[in-house]
């Protein structure tokens, strides 16, 4: 594990492969680890670089503070870029981490040569989607739930009710034991995400989108997250998509040679 000083804060990451950079930034509840199952396959021909953003693991934060939200790791996402100093580089996102890479893109798209975005997570405005009810989508009133059975104690309950909100009910029973930890060891981030204030994606933001850009889906992907996958690479000029039979919204731990195949292939176009 290495750390990069950004605005003040000493983000982790971890560093594998040589080449071309390749910056992953990981999702709710998630950190560097993240990525684990495609470190591998990607660092054969990338300079793999898994960052932990502001709050997550190695950090075990309390959920106190008002430094934590999407406008926040946007610019630390952007400040590491600046400092890493490695020309364009390629960066790919999952979740909300592919929210946080989006909007990196429309702020800095001098910092990047190509996009990945695997399930961005947000909403879309009435500009993108006419059916589009504004508000937090069922996904984001789940999430909210589940930080407040957090805040209480409750963290099994709410890592319970947030898991099964994606993967289906009894998933959070079945995860094995690794990821469980992961999950819990970043589980107060959830109580700083109900304070997000993330803005909803729009038309006009997908058609400011100019690199190449790979949309990755779950084929099995319950939802709002499949929803907002189709609805964006459907306005993002040029966007490729690619869903992976069988999976679902961690595509990249049920299928990561497929996955991994599908990001290799985009980047060597």
């Amino acid at each position: 594990m290495q750390t990069l000083s950004v605005n003040g804060y000493d983000m982790a990451y971890l560093e594998v492969g040589e080449g071309p950079p390749l910056l992953c930034v990981h999702g709710t509840l998630g950190d560097f680890r993240t990525w684990s199952a495609v470190f591998g396959p990607l660092s054969k021909t990338r300079r793999v670089i898994a960052v932990s953003l502001r709050h997550f693991f190695p950090e075990h934060w309390n959920g106190v503070g008002d430094d934590y939200s999407i406008a926040q790791h946007v610019a630390d996402v952007i400040g590491f870029l600046e400092e890493l100093d490695a020309g364009p580089v390629d960066l790919m996102g999952h979740s909300r981490g592919g929210h946080i890479a989006f909007r990196a893109a429309q702020r800095r798209p001098d910092l990047l040569r190509k996009l990945i975005l695997a399930e961005p997570g947000g909403e879309c405005d009435a500009t993108l989607d006419p059916a589009a009810v504004p508000g937090p989508s069922p996904l984001g009133v789940r999430i909210a739930a589940a930080a407040e059975k957090i805040g209480t104690g409750d963290v099994e309950g709410g890592l319970t009710l947030f898991f099964d909100g994606i993967e289906g009910t009894g998933a959070w029973a079945r995860l094995p034991a690794t990821p469980k930890q992961q999950l819990r060891d970043n589980a107060f981030t959830l109580l700083g995400q109900t304070r997000d204030k993330r803005p909803p994606f729009s038309r006009a933001d997908a058609a400011s989108i100019g690199m190449p850009t790979l949309f990755v889906g779950g084929a099995d992907t319950m939802g709002t997250l499949s929803h907002v996958l189709r609805t964006l690479a459907a306005h993002v000029p040029g966007a490729k998509t690619a869903m992976i039979s069988g999976a679902s919204h961690w595509m990249f731990d049920q299928a990561p040679q497929e996955f991994c195949e599908i990001v290799l292939e985009f980047l060597g176009e």
